[in-house]
């Protein structure tokens, strides 16, 4: 069934920013902090991540605006480079990456709910994983309504976050309050080697604005707004990283970041007291909503393409003519969703399965910007769009930072990458398989 465009270039810029700003921002810093030691790393981990993210925002623009379908983070690979791989790496993908992360931003958000819901009692684990459990369920609910009701939800809840962003860095900033102890912590490694390890949360931070080419059948005239979208959604989400970084030093120092499990809420209780920090919490589980529901819009026609691919069940290319919702694709990911919250209990476990499949991901999805200009360029075709500046040299020097990141995470988190790979490995004979029977049920109906 075909998909509709109705998303306009204002919805496709918030999804852009929904899709970057989960809760990374208001979690990560502490494990930036921690990794980076010093005010200086902590600094060049976030302005240098947000320099070569930019890169990769580029390089997906250009992407984007030559390949305008439903579900393109798989579909410009199979079409690329083959079926087998694009499905082994949206295998991981879409089981692991987004399953595991979009639990993670549950996770988080619960944790800050958590304490409005039940004053006075302890976070446990087990109300933290149930918030969560009851977050995902009401989201899997409203998005049924339809992408285009979703869209509009999501435009509230990203101009939210931003409006949040810059209360709580105005409160920072305007605030007396200095950091207490030392302004840094002692450097016990290399401090290259602080910044590499600090770069593997940078970028789990900044991630997701990649997921914005899954919508290119459902935005309006895709080859020249979803490059739009993709260029103003990660320069809003730069200025907002920046400027939240540098309020948490300036209130909290960096050994009072890497301290601060929840650091914006702990922000929030340093500039405007316990109030603050339970209206920044709120906000920021609100925050963590609208993540979750772009999730929960963008998945699915992964799916729709996968299937369309003959890799999944025909089943997840059906679509709700009138919502344009897949409900088979939503109940499935909702599943993935609610066993990888029991699953993988800490958020830095999370981090370290996601980082390491999601950089090798990245790397090979934005080559495909090569076989695209080299297609073009065979047929004759006339592209008049996007074209990402400086190339190659600035989509090479974005895989190559890729690359080097899985590698530190192959280092610094050896056993969680070997099982990253091997579920990659298992996607293989799933692939081998889900094609067998695709071709078996071809052929019974034809009999």
């Amino acid at each position: 069934m075909t998909i509709k465009a109705k998303l306009t270039t204002f919805d496709a810029t918030m999804i852009v920013v929904s899709l970057i700003i989960g809760i990374g921002i208001f979690r990560t810093p502490a494990l930036v902090a921690a990794a980076a030691r010093t005010p200086a790393v902590f600094y060049a981990a976030w302005a240098l991540g947000g320099l070569v993210s930019l890169l990769g925002a580029l390089t997906f623009a250009e992407i984007g605006g030559r390949f305008s379908k439903p579900g393109s983070y798989y579909k410009v690979v199979a079409e690329s480079y083959g079926s087998g791989l694009a499905f082994m790496l949206n295998w991981t993908n879409v089981v692991i990456l987004n399953g595991a992360g979009a639990a993670g931003v549950a996770l988080i958000g619960a944790e800050y709910l958590t304490p409005i819901v039940f004053p006075g009692a302890a976070p446990t684990s087990a109300r933290v994983q149930m918030t969560a459990v009851v977050l995902i369920l009401a989201l899997l609910a409203i998005n049924y309504l339809g992408i285009k009701t979703g869209a509009r939800a999501q435009n509230v809840l990203s101009l939210l976050k931003v409006g949040l962003i810059g209360v709580l860095a105005a409160a920072a900033f305007l605030a007396k309050r200095a950091p207490e102890g030392p302004a840094a912590l002692p450097l016990d490694r290399p401090w290259l080697f602080a910044l590499g390890v600090a770069f593997i949360y940078v970028f789990y931070a900044y991630g997701g604005y990649q997921n914005t080419i899954n919508f290119g059948a459902d935005v309006r005239d895709a080859r020249r707004n979803v490059p739009r979208a993709v260029f103003f959604g990660i320069l809003l989400v730069l200025a907002c990283y920046l400027t939240i970084n540098v309020a948490y030093v300036k209130v909290l120092g960096v050994p009072g970041i890497a301290a601060a499990k929840l650091v914006a809420a702990e922000t929030a209780r340093a500039t405007l007291g316990e109030t603050g920090k339970l209206i920044v919490s709120l906000a920021i589980f609100l925050s963590a909503m609208g993540f979750l529901n772009v999730t929960l819009m963008q998945i699915p026609r992964v799916y729709y393409s996968m299937a369309e691919d003959r890799t999944l069940p025909a089943v997840f290319h059906k679509v709700n003519p009138r919502t344009q919702t897949q409900e088979i694709g939503l109940l499935f990911l909702g599943g993935i969703i609610l066993v990888s919250i029991f699953l993988l209990r800490k958020f830095e476990n999370i981090v370290n399965y996601v980082m390491f499949l999601d950089t090798i991901t990245l790397a090979v999805v934005s080559s495909s910007v090569f076989v695209l200009r080299r297609k073009a360029k065979r047929s004759g075709e006339a592209y008049t769009g996007y074209r990402v500046p400086l190339y190659p040299v600035l989509p090479l020097v974005f895989i190559v930072t890729m690359l080097a990141v899985a590698g530190n995470v192959l280092a610094t988190q050896t056993r969680e990458a070997l099982y990253g790979s091997i579920f990659f490995a298992v996607g293989l004979p799933v692939f081998l398989l889900m094609r067998r029977v695709s071709r078996q049920r071809s052929s019974a109906n034809k009999g």
